[in-house]
């Protein structure tokens, strides 16, 4: 069997695969295709991938032959000679349906691995969560450097400057590895989560939770935002807005699968903030969380920036890259067998969980109903 990593589209920096990645693969038994350039932008030459035991190929020898392409991004397979090949990435299905159309119109068999159950059983497969531990740290850095002013204390002979005070909505994993960066760099941090079972985490990192009450349960959302009463976010509005008026840096990370993201800080809001405040909008590719956000953009209202990024992680090319493949081996344990060949078992059900398209049609019951 082959397995084929192809060179991601020019935005992306990361790469499905590096070569420490491949060798794993060729322990199992397993050929590895590699496209020419694939890894240079996540610092993997092609000797690396060489030395590895890969085989350097064209995008094209690799759609044509192998029997599971991986990759980050929607790849342009072009003509594949009509093989039923395995696609494996991390598609946001939810927001691409017509292109998952079109895959299983082509007989393709398509693992979206952003779809995955989020269960304890799935944990190193889940890219989310590898790819959002970075954007959180990475979204604190950014605002790090676009902060006019220092995030630590300091108490000199010439005065001394206040820490600054940083607002995180949202305590999921990037969120929490955004409370952690802050406060290591000496911020003071707030932080609004409509579930009350995250207060202890947040507590723990030293940063203050900001409960409101009667927030719909979002146990079962996989660690995402869902949609609230009408009286609840008239309550969220105002408690959030005071905290804004006070915070000198917002990190947002809130997002509602297949659904644009909540708008949590309005341009009103931002008009109370302090000149030279900066708003990290880490839900831009879905609409983003204040009304102001435009995606991998950077605007300028009232003295306040807001910079729109869902692809911080993208920033950190080499780690992020690390990351995401060791998800991908991972999954790739329950569809290859011991002897090195595909073995689809659709009893599994994070092999089930992840499958968009199999035999010619949509099998995710989520996309079925858009």
């Amino acid at each position: 069997m082959i397995v084929g990593v192809l060179k991601e589209p020019a935005y992306e920096t990361r790469v499905s695969l590096l070569a420490e990645g491949v060798v794993a693969l060729i322990k199992k038994g397993v050929e590895a295709w590699v496209e020419s350039g694939a890894g240079l932008k996540s610092f993997c030459g092609d000797d690396d991938y060489a030395k590895s035991g890969a085989k350097l190929k064209t995008a094209k020898e690799i759609a044509q032959t192998v029997d599971i392409i991986l990759c980050i991004n929607r790849p342009d397979i072009g003509d594949m000679n009509g093989r039923p090949a395995v696609l494996i990435g991390a598609f946001q299905p939810l927001y691409n349906v017509e292109v998952v159309r079109q895959w299983a119109g082509q007989g393709l068999t398509v693992f979206s691995l952003d779809m995955l159950p989020r269960t304890t059983r799935a944990q190193s497969m889940d890219v989310l969560s590898s790819q959002a531990n970075i954007a959180g740290y990475k979204a604190v850095l950014t605002a790090a450097d676009l902060y006019p002013r220092y995030f630590p204390m300091f108490m000199t002979a010439a005065g001394s400057i206040p820490p600054a005070k940083v607002l995180i909505l949202g305590a999921g994993v990037a969120g929490l590895q955004a409370i952690a960066t802050a406060r290591r760099l000496g911020a003071v941090v707030e932080v609004f989560d409509t579930r009350p079972a995250v207060k202890e985490e947040v507590m723990s990192l030293g940063a203050k939770f900001i409960e409101v009450e009667g927030a719909a349960d979002a146990t079962k959302a996989g660690g995402y935002a869902v949609e609230q009463s009408e009286e609840f976010q008239l309550k969220q509005k105002t408690r959030i807005g005071e905290s804004v008026s006070r915070a000198d840096v917002v990190i947002t990370t809130a997002q509602i699968p297949g659904k644009k993201a909540p708008i949590l800080i309005t341009s009103q809001m931002m008009e109370s903030m302090k000149k030279g405040s900066i708003i990290i909008d880490l839900a831009a590719a879905t609409g983003g969380n204040t009304d102001a956000t435009k995606n991998n953009e950077k605007v300028l209202l009232n003295g306040v920036t807001i910079v729109g990024d869902s692809a911080l992680s993208s920033r950190m090319p080499y780690d992020a890259s690390k990351l995401y493949g060791k998800n991908v081996l991972n999954f790739l344990q329950l569809i290859i067998d011991k002897e090195g060949k595909l073995d689809l078992n659709f009893n599994d059900d994070l092999v089930k969980g992840a499958c968009m398209t199999n035999q010619g049609a949509i099998t995710n019951e989520k996309l079925k109903t858009l």
